[in-house]
């Protein structure tokens, strides 16, 4: 069981303001304020040091071991945005907004705030990463395989000097691919026009009358010779039709004119979400510039009355605070529609990389198919052409000259008596 006890106030004099003793039992260097809302706060004069927390001599010690930020029951005391920019995921990013608005912080503890965020994230042409030194190593959405959804976040600069962002390395990857698909058919089509060429010559070659008079066993060998350089330019007639019809003609459909349509609409897409991206972006470095100048105008202000320099009233302070509230609202309001974009642009970045990694796995199986009916083609064509030479094979090894010899004589024989010595 707890007992709770509640501090003893101290007497306070009559004649003297409420203000000024609130002041003089802080600390040195320590003056109370209130809120637009009217809810009191606490400055350090000398240190610009914003809390909600009524200071004391355990606190300044504790603020000396190094900067903390004080909240109380979760809220940020005035300055403290709360917000958080995460690093893109696969599914939407939330951003933290809370409900203090970063236009009460005294400039002092607002650039403090601004120089952690700068030490883990960086804007680079208006996307925003993690400092790779201040963040820990990110999940890759992909983490078995070199995914193009994992590695063209960043933009990169050509031989000309011009920036490319990955998209379109992607992109470009895509329209070579097909550059390299049209010149593989037309490399085939070369090779079909060889084919062809050399079809009609051994044909025409069979035909000639050479040797046509060679008789016995060589002549039929001689004559099988020519009739197999007919075979073979049937054999390499068909070889070319099948090359046109399965392997050219589908390496040049693939994927018609349409194709670099669509392309197009991709990069147009992302181009859009982009420049969003881009417009963002400039919004919040003008909302950020904005609510500097109210927050130095709020502390000229403030340090005039304080050291009375000048005639402003009260009315005056609240009015600059008012204002510097406001910015501090449009800032937060300019963060999160530049995070809504960023979120939107990074799931379709995801979500076209993806497709286009799609794409050319179909490109390179749809070629690797082709090419290896190239060679299965190429492979019948010697097994044809072997065919066609067997019987030559066959003939050549029944060439005897002995038995052409016999069959030559038989054929041309005039007689098979010798003559004899005449008798005297």
């Amino acid at each position: 069981m707890y007992l709770h006890f509640k501090k003893q106030q101290p007497v306070v004099p009559c004649c003297m303001p409420t203000e000024e003793i609130e002041n003089a039992s802080l600390p040195v260097g320590w003056k109370s304020y209130r809120s637009p809302e009217g809810r009191k706060y606490y400055v350090n004069t000398s240190t610009k040091e914003t809390t909600w927390e009524r200071p004391s001599t355990s606190t300044i010690i504790s603020k000396a071991t190094g900067p903390h930020q004080h909240s109380v029951n979760g809220r940020h005391p005035p300055g403290s945005s709360g917000h958080v920019l995460e690093h893109p995921d696969v599914s939407l990013r939330k951003t933290n907004t809370s409900n203090q608005s970063p236009g009460s912080t005294s400039p002092a503890r607002r650039q403090n705030k601004e120089k952690e965020i700068k030490e883990t994230k960086i804007t680079i042409n208006c996307v925003t990463f993690p400092v790779p030194m201040s963040a820990p190593e990110q999940q890759l959405l992909k983490p078995s395989e070199w995914s193009y959804c994992d590695y063209f976040w960043a933009d990169k600069r050509d031989p000309q000097g011009a920036t490319v962002s990955g998209f379109e390395v992607l992109l470009q990857k895509q329209l070579k691919g097909k550059q390299m698909q049209k010149e593989m058919a037309e490399f085939i089509r070369e090779r079909i026009k060889i084919e062809e060429e050399y079809a009609k010559n051994l044909s025409k070659l069979s035909m000639f009358p050479m040797a046509a008079q060679e008789e016995g066993t060589l002549g039929e060998a001689w004559a099988q010779v020519k009739k197999s350089l007919a075979d073979e330019a049937e054999v390499h007639l068909k070889f070319s039709s099948k090359l046109q019809s399965e392997v050219e003609k589908p390496l040049l459909t693939f994927r018609g004119d349409n194709f670099k349509k669509d392309m197009k609409k991709y990069d147009h897409h992302i181009a859009d979400l982009r420049k969003q991206l881009v417009s963002r972006c400039a919004a919040v470095e003008k909302a950020r510039k904005a609510l500097a100048d109210r927050q130095k105008d709020l502390e000229v202000k403030t340090q005039q009355l304080e050291i009375k320099l000048s005639n402003k009233t009260e009315e005056d302070i609240k009015k600059a605070r008012r204002k510097s509230t406001q910015a501090g609202d449009d800032l937060m309001r300019c963060v999160d529609l530049y995070n809504q974009a960023q979120s939107k642009w990074f799931e379709e970045m995801v979500t076209t990389s993806l497709e286009l990694e799609r794409l050319e796995v179909e490109r390179v199986e749809m070629i690797q198919q082709h090419l290896r009916q190239y060679t299965t083609l190429r492979h019948e064509t010697d097994m044809f052409n072997q065919s066609t030479l067997e019987p030559v094979d066959q003939l050549l090894q029944s060439v005897d000259p002995a038995k052409d010899r016999e069959l030559w004589v038989k054929e041309h024989k005039t007689g098979d008596l010798r003559p004899v010595d005449m008798d005297i």
